[in-house]
């Protein structure tokens, strides 16, 4: 699979948005530990916001028209 320029770039702008997004609402409003009592679990926690990072920006990388 050869990289496109374009589709990195947009794909990286929208992952970096969408991490400080992310880390805004965990950190700031939810507050991690909040998540981790709800939950259960740290691993689960971080696991699932590590892959509410990296899906949705694989997504736009593959659905970015070149």
């Amino acid at each position: 699979m050869k990289l496109k320029k374009k589709k990195l770039k947009f794909a990286a702008i929208f992952g970096i948005c969408w991490f400080a997004l992310l880390v805004l609402l965990v950190d700031g409003i939810l507050k991690f530990k909040t998540l981790v009592d709800y939950f259960g679990s740290y691993a689960l926690v971080e696991i699932s916001l590590i892959l509410l990072v990296v899906l949705p920006t694989l997504a736009v990388y593959i659905f970015t028209k070149e």
